[in-house]
């Protein structure tokens, strides 16, 4: 994901002069723009102290700074990014304001964040089982962002020229233990507030993996877990910036465009004419 930013930010014509990489992680993605030469001076910040002594130890200016309560002036930085941090926001809404506040004018926002259709498959067999055994399930798997839901928080928080749009990745894996075991390293698990449901006990973990390689295993017999990457982009309002044209404005229909034949509502299909 990171490299996927850096690759986004090469087909802007610009070198920022200061960039917030925020939720950095251990700085891997300031690592890659640091070696592309596209920004002059980066603030690595992240809300775990482990990871901030990470990306010290590369070299970084950092800070511990939590996204929720960013410590800037207005107009601090030309470019925010943040790779797969986002998702973890509990007001998201309140974060996207705060760095749309954050950047200068023309100020460029770039991050991918985990969407609704990650873990899918997981999210679906833990359902079918717990329903099975106990008659009823609890919240298993992290609510997360649908691309809608992104497209309408970037217009909310006030960002010009807003583009949202989504990759998906398919991991696959020996078990859906093996999946487990390897989104909690990744720091990954869910985490829901004390008391949210009962634990899931072992019998519930056994029936959810029958239905996982019952129903998303491959011929080989490994199971796939599928991970949706949304990308958003935006940019500070600034005098000058390039604006969508009105709904209706347009000189040229589009059927002219496409070289097709024009009808009103409701007028039925017929002979093409010569």
């Amino acid at each position: 994901m990171s490299r996927d930013i850096v690759e986004r930010l090469d087909d802007t014509p610009r070198t920022f002069e200061a960039a917030l990489d925020l939720g950095a992680h251990d700085g891997r993605l300031s690592e890659l723009l640091r070696g592309a030469d596209k920004v002059k001076k980066i603030l690595t910040a992240d809300f775990a102290p482990k990871m901030v002594e990470a990306a010290r130890a590369r070299g970084f200016n950092v800070a511990e700074i939590d996204e929720e309560a960013l410590p800037f002036p207005a107009a601090e930085f030309d470019l925010v990014i943040s790779a797969l941090s986002l998702h973890w926001v509990n007001d998201l809404p309140g974060t996207l304001i705060q760095i749309r506040r954050a950047l200068s004018p023309d100020g460029l926002f770039v991050a991918a964040l985990l969407g609704a259709g990650t873990l899918q498959e997981l999210r679906a067999s833990l359902l079918e089982a717990e329903t099975d055994l106990r008659g009823g399930a609890a919240p298993r798997v992290s609510p997360l962002p649908g691309l809608s839901d992104m497209a309408g928080l970037m217009q909310r928080a006030g960002f010009a020229l807003p583009v949202v749009d989504r990759d998906t990745i398919t991991v696959r894996y020996d078990t859906m233990r093996a999946l487990m075991d390897d989104l909690k390293g990744m720091g990954e698990s869910a985490a829901f507030a004390p008391g949210a449901g009962q634990p899931m006990g072992r019998a519930v973990l056994k029936r959810a993996g029958e239905v996982y390689a019952q129903n998303f295993a491959d011929e080989d017999g490994r199971i796939r877990a599928t991970f949706e990457v949304v990308y958003l982009s935006g940019w500070a309002p600034a005098p000058g910036q390039p604006k969508p044209l009105k709904p209706g404005s347009a000189k040229v229909s589009l059927a002219s465009a496409l070289g097709s034949v024009e009808r009103s509502a409701g007028e039925k299909a017929g002979k093409m004419p010569d």
